[in-house]
């Protein structure tokens, strides 16, 4: 069953209602599903879906040659393989569909081995496919590739494409899709370790309780998910074990860059150089305070580093420290003495990001007390907030406080936030909305009606 991506759906099927040549590029890291919502676009549509290999660019010619053929084709008639590149990609335009939909999977495979390819394409789509009733679609998951020898300024087929589809992780809204049955924490917890992959969705079981899955499908030997971290580096990376160092240091709480230096002992050159790789894949992204500059972000010194998968946080947090442990098969121990005393702390960073999202879905539904252009943390050298949402007009702002506890959120909660907004940001208008696992005490609830506060529980944040 097809979850999810309604919204890249709905794009898609935009640019096939167009007349005239389309020419995608969809990419993304992998595991994230572009595969499975491409072939499920083409579902009920006239279509050719060739999914390149890594072979020679002559095994490549001949095996598109023939799922093109295949097609019942005129040139079919008279030939058993296409010449070449240019004669293939001319071809399309001869496919027996009213609407000719050619989707190439993996198309960095095809590149790698013939760098020709993208002028072919280019010239052809210049002088004849853009004018016919074609929709190409390039997908690729290698992003450094995709961004720099297919869409970047220097190359062929760039200011060609009609549309261009980075396609992310899920949101949480779409993530819990895959565990109905599961309880609103469940699905906090569940999104906090495997993020939006659906991939790693799907090697969950909904009728199995989160402790289940995580001893059985994340910490069990022989799992998908207890070699898939070391899967993906070695794929992507060739200094594996020092990446594995710098990532274990982000996700154990070193986000600046001289404290990652100082923890994995590499100086901060080179590790500048490894940090912008994992960028490029997707593993890590650089936070800046909400109101920071366009100035200040380009200071390599300045921002937090930050993992961007939730399953790699969780794994370098609790089984890459602990393989010996899971190697002799004790994943029941590494969750009860592990896992599970740190386990809320862990989820805490996860559900702030899911609390922004919620307040996303509220600006998009025009439910907030105006209109905001960026939810995101903010702090300076002595103070952060949660969540601080910036207006159109820089007059209203939102702040935001969350509390991923069993205890219900306090007075001195709200007071705390509200000493640091008025130290931070003076007497700027602001709405405060307070986030809370546990719930609420009677003095919060009183103090959220005198002064026009926002209190949502956790049943609201993950309904949406």
């Amino acid at each position: 069953m097809f979850l999810g991506r309604e919204e890249e759906l709905r794009l898609l099927e935009g640019y096939y209602a167009k007349k005239g040549g389309q020419l995608i590029i969809l990419y993304g890291r992998r595991r994230t599903g572009k595969t499975e919502l491409l072939r499920y676009f083409c579902k009920k549509k006239e279509h050719v879906f060739y999914s390149c290999t890594e072979v020679t660019d002559e095994q490549q010619l001949e095996m598109f040659s023939d799922r093109l053929l295949r097609t019942g084709m005129e040139a079919g008639k008279y030939i058993q393989s296409f010449s070449d590149w240019e004669q293939a990609f001319s071809n399309v335009k001869g496919l027996p569909f009213q609407k000719k939909l050619l989707v190439i999977d993996e198309f960095p495979y095809m590149v790698q081995k013939n760098n020709s390819i993208p002028s072919i394409l280019q010239k052809l789509w210049d002088h004849d496919l853009k004018n016919q009733d074609v929709m190409i679609i390039l997908c690729g998951s290698a992003m450094s590739f995709m961004e720099e020898d297919i869409l970047a300024e220097k190359n062929p087929l760039y200011g060609r494409a009609t549309g261009i589809l980075k396609l992310l992780p899920m949101s949480f809204y779409e993530a819990v899709q895959f565990l109905p049955s599961y309880r609103f924490e469940e699905k906090v917890e569940a999104y906090a370790i495997l993020g939006g992959i659906p991939h790693y969705l799907k090697q969950f079981a909904n009728d199995a309780s989160l402790e289940e899955n995580i001893c059985g499908q994340i910490l069990s030997r022989g799992s998908i998910l207890y070699s898939e971290v070391e899967f993906l580096l070695r794929q992507e990376m060739r200094e594996t074990a020092t990446y594995n160092t710098i990532i274990q240091a982000v996700a154990l709480g070193c986000t600046k860059l001289n404290e990652i230096s100082q923890k994995t002992m590499i100086e901060s050159a080179k590790l500048t150089s490894y940090l912008k790789n994992l960028i490029s894949l997707g593993i890590v992204y650089k936070e800046f305070s909400i109101e920071t500059g366009i100035k200040e972000s380009a200071n390599v010194q300045r921002g937090l580093y930050r993992l961007t998968d939730h399953f790699f946080r969780f794994y370098y947090a609790f089984v890459f420290p602990n393989l010996s442990v899971l190697e002799g098969g004790d994943e029941r121990g590494v969750w009860e003495y592990v896992i599970k005393p740190g386990f809320s702390h862990f989820v805490s960073y996860a559900y702030e990001n899911i609390c922004r999202q919620y307040l996303f879905r509220k600006n998009k539904k025009r439910e907030l007390p105006g209109f905001y252009t960026n939810f995101g943390r903010w702090w300076n050298k002595t103070d952060e907030m949660d969540i601080v949402g910036t207006g159109a007009d820089k007059k209203h702002f939102i702040a935001g406080e969350c509390k991923y506890r069993g205890q219900e959120m306090e007075l001195s909660d709200c007071v705390h936030l509200e000493e640091k907004w008025e130290r931070c940001f003076g007497a700027a208008e602001r709405t405060c909305y307070f986030f809370s696992k546990g719930g609420f005490t009677d003095e919060v609830r009183a103090y959220a009606k005198k002064t026009g506060a926002v209190l949502v529980g956790l049943e609201e944040v993950v309904e949406g």
